[in-house]
């Protein structure tokens, strides 16, 4: 497999421009501080193909979905990741001819993104004629502060003659979305503001026919040079502010562009949003370049310190669990409850959408370990503050209770795929089963008995609508649904999606027990509906094979031609890229864990003869062309203790975008996903679970591996696990003692425990 970035342990970086690669390097070197971000494209002029995208949390457009085909219950309108305003836009001279990559003779490139300090580096050499100049570019979003750009240059002369260099920075609202109808452009100017060594401009989203919020943007550019500035053009979308000076042979110059920006979502009014930027501005201002870049060198450093994890032994695989976690910390850090994990964050546009049903499979776990309680408690509130919509999402299937959206900005559904939008419910299972989890894991039930109760009682309700009563087979059930695995659509009971509605189902009739009386009031749950909810509960389907000993996929899921992915010839994978979607649906090929899924979520509820015999029988079927689907197949793998291939399926979600497995890494990376490398070290190799309040390790070191290392947070108390091929030893690093199991012992952590 070609690597276009080399194996570093910390650092993402190469020391070619390929220009057929150049796409997938600005997704690899996209950079975000939860606030804000951007792919790695360059700030100068790229005469050749490039994705060039900057996105601002929260900040979407309502794009029409109406179409010939529309019926009844179709989403309004497709939720679209706008592409900001470019505010980063530097085009660079040398005697006054424009710098272009593309064109350019250069040499000595280098792109570096060091996940450490969370800076993004370049470096090259351009000549033109006999002239040659030396660039050295840094670029961060300030994790110090979320409403900082910054990007420092630094111009070495190394001609025997002066040169002339200029620097025309822009804040540019001529900006287009890659999947934009018609050339459709989404921002117009309100305002601009212009003098001679910086500017500012403020913009809105054009209006919508939906009544959804506009967005307007505020930006403040300032320079910090010794060149002078002179005297620039108006037009009518950009505010440009160009520098110019000579450097004698051998000199050095730098120059700064930093980049305020601020939005209506925390600002009532432009004025207020005015005085916000303004402030901010002024505080900036005052720092020098090096107090910037270290206060954001020193939030980095905090980050790393807690969720670093060491592995010693196969340097591929630490820079895969490294870049995913730097990924997934420049995407969210929960500081904003109103945001959530987006499927590519701040790298690129496709899927729109800022949430799936992947935060609370594969997100939730992850941050219950690597953050504050409050964290994870902020992406259900997530939830729980859109329960509105997810009424409205229901109701528009003439179904009762809380329908969550497959795709949403707001709570309402906004995708445009109907097998998508509403035949794959089983995302309401997940949304329960985050409850559940964070519940388990920190022990505390207050929010499962204030405002998780009213979350579970709504999608109870919408499953207690949903399914229908075979009489024939005196059961419950699910028609017309798609299960995780979407290349299948529109089947009957899927054993996943029955699993999940029982589930619920069950445990909130649980739940209810446990709130108060007045809350139970509230939820107004009729007896009538408490004793429906128990038979459904008693009587739901979900389809077995006896002679197999597995769970089946869907009622005629075992009538296909059953041959496993190893007879499809290569030249044919990925199958999504090759197979018409007639041929994928009839097919038996399986994108991610479905029945699968189910057993990783109840691990400890299905003996390991069930788990092997399902695990053997559909994981040849899988040709893992979703992102998640690695991370489930890695931990089950672990537990079967079919080690090589749970170092297989690791390899792929901690690699998946750094090797560009399924061949889409282009459109941006796949955020969510990031968990599962996490996700198949902790739970995988390491064995974690929360056993009747306990946790519990059942480590084992990969062969290729000589060492690994990590830290969790579980009630109160931060733990660091280290593993060997000699033994495991826990050391609590803060809070109380507690006792947990380690490889099916009990033993108390009070400092450090050790096992060989």
């Amino acid at each position: 497999m070609k690597r276009i970035f080399e194996v570093n342990p910390w650092h993402v970086v190469s020391h070619e421009l390929v220009p057929t690669d150049k796409r997938l390097q600005e997704s690899m070197t996209s950079i975000g501080n939860g606030y804000m971000g951007m792919r790695g494209m360059f700030e100068e002029h790229y005469s050749n193909d490039t994705l060039k995208g900057i996105y601002v949390g929260g900040v979407w457009y309502p794009d029409k979905t109406r179409v010939g085909w529309w019926k009844n219950g179709y989403p309004d309108y497709f939720g679209k990741v706008v592409n900001a305003v470019n505010f980063i836009k530097v085009n660079l001279t040398i005697d006054g001819d424009q710098v272009d990559l593309a064109k350019d003779d250069i040499s000595d490139f280098m792109v570096d993104l060091d996940m450490h300090t969370g800076v993004l580096r370049r470096s090259f050499i351009v000549t033109k004629g006999e002239k040659k100049v030396q660039f050295l570019i840094d670029r961060f979003v300030s994790a110090a502060q979320k409403e900082l750009f910054d990007v420092h240059y630094s111009v070495h002369n190394l001609s025997a003659e002066p040169v002339q260099i200029g620097f025309i920075s822009q804040i540019d609202a001529d900006v287009f979305n890659e999947d934009a109808n018609y050339d459709e452009q989404f921002w117009q100017v309100l305002d601009k503001s212009h003098a001679l060594t910086g500017g500012s401009m403020v913009a809105e989203t054009k209006p919508n026919d939906f009544g959804t919020p506009r967005f307007t943007l505020g930006m403040q550019m300032l320079h910090v040079t010794d060149l002078r500035g002179v005297d620039a053009p108006e037009t009518e979308k950009a505010v440009t502010n160009i520098f110019r000076g000579t450097l004698a042979p051998d000199e050095t110059k730098n120059f700064e562009k930093r980049v305020i920006v601020v939005t209506s979502r925390d600002y009532k009014d432009i004025k207020t949003l005015r005085s916000g930027l303004a402030t901010l501005t002024e505080n900036v201002n005052a720092q020098s370049y090096e107090e910037l870049l270290q206060a954001h060198q020193a939030v980095w450093a905090k980050r790393w310190e807690l969720a670093d994890v060491v592995i010693d032994g196969d340097d591929a695989a630490q820079q895969g669990i490294r870049f995913n976690l730097f990924q997934l910390f420049s995407t969210y850090y929960g500081e904003d409850k109103r945001l959530n994990l987006g499927p590519k964050g701040f790298t690129g546009e496709k899927y729109g959408g800022a949430t799936y049903w992947d935060t609370e499979a594969f997100g939730v776990p992850f941050y219950l370990s690597l953050a504050k309680p409050k964290v994870t408690e902020n992406l259900l509130e997530y939830r729980y503050n859109q329960l509105a919509g997810a009424f409205h999402n229901a109701k528009q299937q003439g179904l009762a209770g809380a329908l969550y959206p497959m795709v949403t900005f707001n709570g309402i559904e906004c995708h445009n795929e109907w097998e998508i939008t509403f035949e794959e419910i089983h995302r309401n299972g997940s949304i329960a089963y985050a409850i559940f989890n964070y519940t388990r894991y920190t022990g505390d039930e207050t929010y499962l008995k204030t405002k998780g109760i009213d979350v579970l009682t709504a999608i109870s309700r919408f499953w207690a609508d949903r399914v229908h009563f075979s009489e024939r087979k005196q059961m419950y059930m699910i028609h017309g649904v798609t299960g995780p695995n979407e290349y299948e659509n529109n089947v009957n009971n899927n054993w996943y999606t029955n699993l999940m509605a029982r589930w619920t189902l069950k445990y909130t009739l649980a739940s209810l027990k446990k709130v108060s009386a007045e809350k139970q009031q509230a939820l107004d749950v009729t007896d009538a509906e408490l004793a429906k909810w128990q038979d459904i509960v008693d009587r739901m389907y979900l389809p077995h094979d006896d002679k197999l000993g597995i769970f089946v996929q869907h009622d005629t899921f075992l009538d296909k031609d059953l041959k496993p992915v190893s007879t499809i010839p290569a030249d044919q994978r990925p199958i999504n890229q090759h197979w018409s979607w007639d041929h994928i649906l009839r097919s038996p090929y399986i994108k991610q864990a479905d029945v699968l899924q189910g057993i990783y979520y109840f691990m400890d509820r299905f003996t390991p003869e069930q788990k092997k015999a399902n695990f053997d029988f559909y994981e040849p079927l899988t040709v893992h062309e979703s992102s998640l689907s690695p991370a489930v197949h890695a931990v089950l793998a672990a537990d079967l203790h079919y080690e090589d291939k749970a170092v297989e399926m690791y390899q792929r979600t901690a690699r998946l975008d750094l090797d560009n497995y399924n061949n889409d890494t282009v459109d941006g990376l796949h955020i969510t996903s990031m968990t599962g490398s996490w996700l198949a070290i902790v739970q995988g190799f390491a064995g974690m679970r929360v056993k009747d309040d306990t946790l519990a390790f059942a480590p084992f070191v990969p062969n290729a591996w000589t060492h690994y290392q990590f830290h969790v947070n579980f009630r109160g108390r931060l733990l660091k696990v280290d593993v060997n091929q000699q033994g495991t030893t826990v050391t609590l690093v803060s809070g109380e003692p507690l006792t947990i199991e380690l490889n099916g012992n009990a033993v108390k952590v009070a400092d450090t425990v050790s096992t060989k």
